[in-house]
């Protein structure tokens, strides 16, 4: 299980379209990937899942996976959380 937070970077937060690009890399992955925020933990997988967590910019979550590419799934997620998903 590989584990990391990250603060949201982009104002309006993970929104349709940044989740939409959140949910593509997530898929990307074999891993079991979720995203936590305050206690609520959703499949990072899942469009409606991510959307309902209602995450804004300035938001600290975070984003956890279990499978072969953990590691990897958790870095490049973060990496683009971080990158503010170029808005």
């Amino acid at each position: 299980m590989c584990v990391k937070d990250v603060m949201v970077q982009n104002q309006v937060g993970l929104h349709a379209r940044p989740a939409t690009f959140f949910i593509q890399k997530a898929n990307e992955f074999k891993s079991s990937v979720w995203v936590e925020k305050e206690e609520r933990r959703v499949n990072a997988k899942s469009l409606l899942g991510v959307l309902s967590l209602g995450i804004m910019g300035g938001t600290q979550i975070r984003i956890i996976a279990g499978g072969v590419d953990e590691e990897k799934a958790v870095d490049e997620l973060v990496k683009l959380v971080e990158s503010g998903f170029s808005e």
